[in-house]
Formats: structure tokens, C-alpha cells, sequence
């Protein structure tokens, strides 16, 4: 039997893009996170932060626009906007730990049912960096982290307890894979949207942790 089709990448990215509101400061963090970029709502208007001195950046830069000098936090380059400000890292930096971020998007290798965040070490490869993502989580109004559902060789991500080393602890809000949509609640992890196609007790047969239904769990919403 073929293996059912989850979201991609860039449907995760623009189902995140559906939680910005009017007005906010936005953090995204290396990979999935900026994609969300990429789907802009005309109705808003976003201020994008990256910690490397920079807010209100435009969308990613074409290879005429490029500037190797204006790049967001994947190393991306990006275009510059009417009203864009830059600014030294240390500056950016007590944006970040002062509160001053409405809202932040990492991406995460493995989330508790408590919302205990780790994205910066990879054990069993030895890789990992220790950056902006610990203040971020920290310290930012709202946190919401993406990621693939399951690891290549199927094991959850969302798991009772992190094995891996913390990022930072119970800072998640919500959690977006390429199977649900979740809130992190002082109950427990309440499933709110399921990818097409899968049910809700094949999104908790992947899921360590027991899930809380919503009584309008629904379909996840990308309109």
C-alpha cells in the first residue's frame, strides 16, 4: 500500500502564515520557518526581525536584486522596503530579550507535551549550534514550531520527553508538522486540524504523547 501523502514543506509554511496578524514583530528561524516569507497576506502588514540587525525586510531578493549584504537568518538574501531598519546585532539582540517579538517560527527536532523545545543538537550526528533560537524561545510573545511529523526512520517527534538537549523549556505554543495542527496547552496537546486525507487516530498512532481531540478538530486550514 502506498504511504499516504503528507504536506509539504511549503504548505506548512503557509498554514503558519495564517496565525501573523496585523502589525506583528516576526522572527523566522532557518528553514521551513522561512518559507513563510513567501506567502505574504495583502490585508497585513508584517515586520519581519532577523537577529542579525535587520526589521521589515522585503521577500526573498531574485539574482538581480541580490545584495550579499542583506540576508535573513538562513543566509537567505532578501530586498529591502520602504521603512526597513538596520540596526547592530547587540541591538537586535535586546529587541529579542527584551519582549519585543510578537511572534517567533522555529524549526525542531523533537517537542515535548509540556512544550520543552530542541533544535540545536543532533546527538547521534554530533552537529549542532548554539544561537539566537534559545533567546527566541525565551522570550518571544508566542512560539510555534514546524517540522516533519516523524523522523526518516518513522520514530515521533512530539514525544513525551525531549532526549535531545534542550533549547529551552515550555515555550511552545503550537506545533505545525505535515500532519496536524496542535496547541500546547497547560492540559496537554490539543489536536485542532489533521492533514487531508489522514484520520485522527493515524496522527495519534505517530504521536508519542496522548492527544487531546477538539471537539471541531477539523481538516488543516490553508484559506
Amino acid at each position: 500500500m502506498a504511504e499516504k501523502e503528507r504536506l509539504s514543506r511549503e504548505t506548512i509554511a503557509f498554514r503558519v502564515a495564517r496565525e501573523f496578524e496585523d502589525g506583528m514583530v516576526v522572527n523566522l528561524g532557518i528553514g521551513i520557518p522561512t518559507l513563510c516569507l513567501n506567502y505574504p497576506t495583502p490585508d497585513k502588514e508584517i515586520l519581519y526581525q532577523t537577529e542579525n540587525g535587520c526589521l521589515n525586510f522585503g521577500c526573498n531578493a531574485t539574482p538581480e536584486e541580490a545584495d550579499f549584504d542583506l540576508v535573513n537568518a538562513g543566509g537567505q538574501m532578501v530586498t529591502t522596503k520602504p521603512g526597513m531598519s538596520l540596526f547592530s546585532h547587540d541591538e537586535s539582540f535586546a529587541m529579542i530579550r527584551g519582549g519585543h517579538i510578537d511572534l517567533c517560527v522555529l524549526g525542531v527536532m523533537q517537542v515535548s507535551e509540556k512544550g520543552d523545545l530542541a533544535n540545536w543538537l543532533l546527538p547521534e550526528r554530533g552537529i549542532g549550534s548554539i544561537g539566537g533560537a534559545m533567546d527566541l524561545a525565551s522570550n518571544a510573545k508566542k512560539l510555534i514550531v514546524v517540522t516533519e511529523h516523524t523522523t526518516k526512520d518513522g520514530k515521533p517527534k512530539i514525544v513525551h520527553e525531549c532526549t535531545y538537549e534542550l533549547t529551552a523549556v515550555e515555550c511552545v505554543d503550537m506545533i505545525v508538522t505535515d500532519l496536524a495542527v496542535i496547541d500546547v496547552t497547560d492540559k496537554g496537546l490539543v489536536l485542532k486540524e489533521v492533514a487531508p486525507g489522514w484520520t485522527v487516530e493515524e496522527v495519534q498512532e505517530l504521536t508519542e504523547p496522548k492527544l487531546i481531540i477538539a471537539p471541531d478538530v477539523k481538516e488543516v486550514q490553508l484559506m
